[in-house]
Parts: structure tokens; C-alpha cells; sequence
């Protein structure tokens, strides 16, 4: 088998030779006037029956009979057949074309026609190579089937699979009906620092890296969250961003150590603002790119149509675990009931990290329609305000939907006195070995103490989303390129 293969490649890299040798070198076309594509054709046909159009794409089926030969050509939009006549190109057109092989890119200029059978086509005028494949694509019906080839060769994978190109246009279109939205409440788009000095905004262990030519020690970043603030600080009242965020973590079907993170920040609102904005944006999203706010994963309906549940995290432990936190009055009790409960923790974790771990536990799986699980444990929310009303607990909330965990929210903790405390208890814990734990961030500390307004923020996960929008099982099917291990 790899000797066939290797005469196969052989044969390409000949047939190239021959058309170097003749002056037809394909490689030296600089450009090519597509008037049309595929499905462009197809969904005006009766206007185009007839017209003479140009379309460029790859050729993936051939099928030479004498002196007229069909063949099918792959653009962006899909495929369209081609009919290829000695009599319509020319003598010697139609022999370099008899010897163009599958996977080479061509332009067709013809005119739009259908067969006996009836499928929509192009006669073909002119036929020009506009580039040589020299590999061999995958098989046609056994294709690119291997998974972790998939990925490392996803240019191959667009090729050979159509839905997964399909769920890239899609990505595009959720991304950009998202700034969409955002663009029309007021908010601006901003771009902040990868490379930092502080990793901070997220529990998370960064990437380490050192930069030369200043002699110091940087980390990509793992959240967007304290410079959006610092435009906070600055008079910007409401901004966003969509970027790539970095953390040295596992890869499973839900983390890629490089993910795209989008969050935003509103001054003058909190997080019951950030919820109604939540609610409205996911609803626009999933009609202006589904059509429907009905989402189908895994056979699962979720519908973003309906008003969103609102629950808070001591009454959704409550709900599905059978412990009332609010009846626990101190850490032993809390640690405890989890021993009684075979929920695992360690040594210095209070009463309110053992509420997360029960949450994480008992209530996330049972989280599949649209759900806002609010007020969350101080122990866990080092950047958040706490509530007046109860100061063990903070305005805090995420949402969950299909049991995963889709974004992060707070009323922003603006001050300062506060958050130095946080950042002081973060430190212990890192002390203690918490590599995830965040340290202190002295110049955003000093912007804080010029005095940040009552600010909501919040963090989405995009390609969680795309996940749910596009029902792709793993979150390496919305990466363009995931990570993955050196051969």
C-alpha cells in the first residue's frame, strides 16, 4: 500500500514537471475573477440558466468519458458539477484537463445548465488549473476518520468533511452576532494584555514564559478581568472582549488550555443587570444563528425562549442534596456532613468552599435548561461585592445550562479596603500550596483606590456555546486548531 501511494505522488510531482516544462506553471497565476458560488447557483437558478458564470474550488470527482468528461468542484458554499467538452474549451484544454487530478484547484467559466437528469451545472468554456495538488485527499467514503488526525490535519478534515466547515461558518456567525448585540446596548470592543506580570481575575495556574529584552518574568494571561476594570476606573462604562485566555490545566471534551473567553463590564448596574442582559443576549444569538431559540444537544431540548430559573446556591444544594446549608453554623459542622456525605475536601477549606464542593457534586448535573444559580460563598469570590444583607455570601452568579457551567458574573467588588483583604486570604492559600490561587495586584489596587462606580461584569465561555449551538461533543470540534501532544 505505501509503495502504490508513493508511485501515486510520483505521478503528481511528473505530471507538474510536464506542465513546468511546457510554460504551464500553476503556481505562478496570481488571481482568478470568481463571479459566483456553488449554492449561489443553485438558489438562483432560473435567474443564471443560460448566463455564464466563473466559480473557483477543488476538484473532489472526475469522471473522463472520450470527449466530454464531468467533474465536481468544492467551494465554500458546497459543490456544483461541471461539464467539460473537448468541442467547448479546445484540443489542447481538454488534454491538460484529462490529466487534472482529484484535489487540484480550478477555475470553471460556463455557462449554468441542467443535465438529462437534472442537475443544476456548468458547461464548461474555459478551464484553468489554478493550483496542482501534489497529496492524495482521504477516500471518498471512508474519509478522514480518525479523530486526533482530524484535528492536527483540520485543513484536510474541511476538505473531506462538510459539517465540520459548517460548524466553523456557524462559530464565525455566533461571534459576530454577539458583537452584534453588544454593539447595539452601547458597549465598546477593547483589547488588553496577554502577556502580564500578574495573572489574576481567575483561580487557575497561568503558563509562564521571560521576556528577554527587559530581563523579567511574564504569564499569559488566564482572565480578561482586571484591565477591563482599570477601563472601568477610566471612564468607560461599558466594555467588552473576545480573546484567547491561557491555562495550564487538563484537556478533556470541555478544556483546552488556549480557550476563547469573552467578558464584559457595565458601570452603574450589578448582577441582577447582568442577568437580564445574559437572558437577552443568549436569546438573540441562538435565533439570529439557529432561527429558533430552541437548542437541541445530544437529543436534548433546551429553550432559551423561556424566562431563565433564578436559584440560589444554598437553596439549589438544598434542592438536590438534602442539606441545608443555611442550618450549618460553622466550619466543623460543614466539613462534617461532608464526611457523612463522602463528599472529598481539604484541610483548609471553610464552610463555604464545602457548599461549592456540594454544589459541584450533588447540583450541577441536574442543571440542563437555562439556569441562573445565584449568591455564592465569600470563600470562593475573592472579586466580588459582597451582599449587604448577609456578608458570608456575595452577588454573584453563573449560569448553567446542559449541566455545564456557560458564564461568571458579579457586582464587581469596588472597594479597595476589601479587596486587599481578599487578596491577602488568596495569598495564604497560596502559601499553603494553592497554586491557582490569585496574589496581589498592586497597580490595579492603586485603581481602585482612585474609586471604581458600581460596576457588573461578567465571563463567557464561547466555545462552550459553540459547543451547545453547533451539538459538537468535544470542545476540540470548535477549535480550529486545539491543543494536542507533539508526534
Amino acid at each position: 500500500m505505501a509503495e502504490d501511494m508513493n508511485q501515486l505522488l510520483k505521478v503528481r510531482r511528473e505530471k507538474l514537471a510536464t506542465l513546468m516544462e511546457e510554460g504551464k506553471n500553476p503556481f505562478e497565476i496570481t488571481k482568478c475573477d470568481v463571479t459566483h458560488h456553488s449554492q449561489e447557483i443553485k438558489d438562483n437558478y432560473d435567474e443564471l440558466e443560460g448566463t455564464s458564470v466563473t466559480i473557483a474550488g477543488r476538484m473532489m470527482f472526475k469522471r473522463v468519458m472520450g470527449k466530454a468528461s464531468f467533474c465536481n468542484i468544492q467551494d465554500l458554499e458546497g459543490n456544483i458539477q461541471a461539464y467539460v467538452a473537448r468541442d467547448s474549451i479546445g484540443e489542447d484544454s481538454y488534454k491538460d484537463f484529462k490529466k487534472y487530478d482529484v484535489g487540484d484547484i480550478m477555475s470553471i467559466t460556463g455557462e449554468v445548465f441542467k443535465t438529462k437528469t437534472g442537475e443544476m451545472s456548468i458547461h464548461a468554456t474555459q478551464v484553468v488549473l489554478l493550483s496542482k495538488s501534489l497529496q492524495i485527499l482521504p477516500e471518498k467514503y471512508h474519509g478522514l476518520t480518525d479523530t486526533d488526525l482530524r484535528y492536527r490535519q483540520r485543513y484536510v478534515d474541511l476538505i473531506m468533511n462538510r459539517d465540520v466547515k459548517d460548524t466553523f461558518v456557524k462559530r464565525s456567525k455566533i461571534l459576530r452576532s454577539i458583537r452584534n448585540y453588544l454593539d447595539g446596548q452601547g458597549f465598546m470592543e477593547v483589547e488588553t494584555p496577554m502577556l502580564v506580570a500578574n495573572a489574576g481575575g481567575a483561580a487557575a495556574r497561568p503558563f509562564e514564559t521571560h521576556f528577554n529584552a527587559l530581563d523579567e518574568d511574564f504569564k499569559l494571561r488566564i482572565s480578561l478581568e482586571l484591565y477591563l476594570k482599570r477601563l472601568i476606573v477610566g471612564g468607560m462604562e461599558k466594555v467588552y472582549e473576545i480573546g484567547r485566555v491561557f491555562r495550564n490545566e487538563g484537556l478533556d471534551t470541555r478544556h483546552n488550555p488556549e480557550f476563547t473567553l469573552m467578558e464584559l463590564y457595565q458601570a452603574y448596574t450589578d448582577y441582577n443587570g447582568m442577568m437580564d442582559l445574559t437572558e437577552n443576549m443568549f436569546r438573540h444569538v441562538a435565533q439570529e444563528v439557529l432561527g429558533t431559540t430552541k437548542i437541541s444537544y445530544n437529543g436534548i431540548e433546551m429553550d432559551l425562549g423561556k424566562p431563565f430559573e433564578r436559584i440560589t446556591m444554598v437553596d439549589a444544594v438544598k434542592k438536590y442534596a438534602g442539606v441545608d446549608f443555611n442550618e450549618i453554623q460553622s466550619d466543623e459542622e460543614a466539613k462534617a456532613i461532608a464526611k457523612e456525605k463522602h463528599v472529598e475536601f481539604e484541610n483548609h477549606h471553610k464552610k463555604g468552599d464545602i457548599l461549592n464542593l456540594f454544589f459541584e457534586e450533588f447540583v450541577e448535573e441536574h442543571l440542563i435548561q437555562p439556569t441562573f444559580v445565584m449568591d455564592h460563598p465569600v470563600e470562593i469570590s475573592p472579586l466580588t461585592k459582597k451582599k449587604p444583607e448577609d456578608p458570608n455570601y456575595v452577588e454573584r452568579f453563573e449560569m448553567f445550562m446542559n449541566g455545564w457551567e456557560m458564564c461568571n458574573a458579579y457586582s464587581e467588588l469596588n472597594d479597595p479596603i476589601d479587596q486587599r483583604e481578599r487578596f491577602k486570604a488568596q495569598e495564604a492559600l497560596l502559601a499553603l500550596g494553592d497554586e491557582e490561587a490569585n496574589t496581589t495586584d498592586e497597580d490595579f489596587m492603586y485603581a481602585l483606590e482612585l474609586g471604581m462606580p458600581p460596576t457588573g461584569g461578567i465571563g463567557y465561555g464561547i466555545d462552550r456555546l459553540c459547543m451547545l449551538l453547533t451539538d459538537s461533543q468535544a470542545i476540540r470540534d470548535v477549535l480550529l486548531f486545539p491543543t494536542l501532544k507533539s508526534l
